[in-house]
C-alpha cells in the first residue's frame, strides 16, 4: 500500500499552481494544449459537485470502477489516458493562454474545499466519500503533471 504522506493532496495541487504560475515557460506535451489540461482537472471537480453529464451503469461502477479506483489508492497514483475527456463533458478550450484554466481550477479546488453539501456520483467510481473524492482529484492532477513541462 502507498505511504499515504507520500500521496498528492489538493494542498498540493495549489502549490503546484503557485510554482505554474510564476515560471515563464510551462507547456504540455501530450495530445491537450495546456489550458485544455487544466480546464479538464477543473471540470473533474466541478462536475463532482454538479453531477457528471454522462455515466457508467450502476454495474460498472460497482465492480470495474470501484476496483480501478481502489487500486489507485492503494498504489497512491492514478494512471490513465491523459487525451480521454470525461463523457458528455463540454469541449475543452484550445487557447493559447493557459491561465484563465489555472484559475478555474483554483476555484474549483477552493469551491470542493468548502462544500458541505453532498457529492455526486463519479461516472465511473460511483458514490466517493469528500475525503475519497479529494484523493481521486489529487491522483487526478498529479497524473496530468506528467505531461506538463516546467523550464
Amino acid at each position: 500500500m502507498a505511504d499515504l504522506s507520500q500521496v498528492p493532496s489538493l494542498d498540493h495541487s495549489l502549490r503546484w499552481l503557485d510554482s505554474l504560475e510564476m515560471t515563464a515557460d510551462v507547456k504540455a506535451i501530450g495530445a491537450w494544449p495546456m489550458g485544455a489540461v487544466l480546464e479538464h482537472l477543473a471540470q473533474s471537480i466541478e462536475m463532482s459537485m454538479d453531477g457528471f453529464p454522462q455515466t457508467k451503469g450502476p454495474l460498472f461502477q460497482k465492480t470495474v470502477g470501484s476496483a480501478a479506483f481502489a487500486f489507485f489508492k492503494w498504489r497512491g497514483r492514478m494512471s490513465h489516458g491523459l487525451a480521454e475527456p470525461i463523457p458528455g463533458a463540454p469541449a475543452l478550450s484550445a487557447g493559447a493562454d493557459w491561465k484563465p484554466a489555472a484559475l478555474r481550477l483554483r476555484q474549483a479546488i477552493a469551491r470542493f474545499n468548502g462544500n458541505s453539501g453532498p457529492l455526486k456520483p463519479h461516472f465511473a467510481y460511483g458514490e466517493l466519500s469528500k475525503a475519497e473524492f479529494a484523493l481521486a482529484h489529487s491522483l487526478h492532477i498529479a497524473n496530468h503533471r506528467d505531461e506538463i513541462l516546467v523550464a
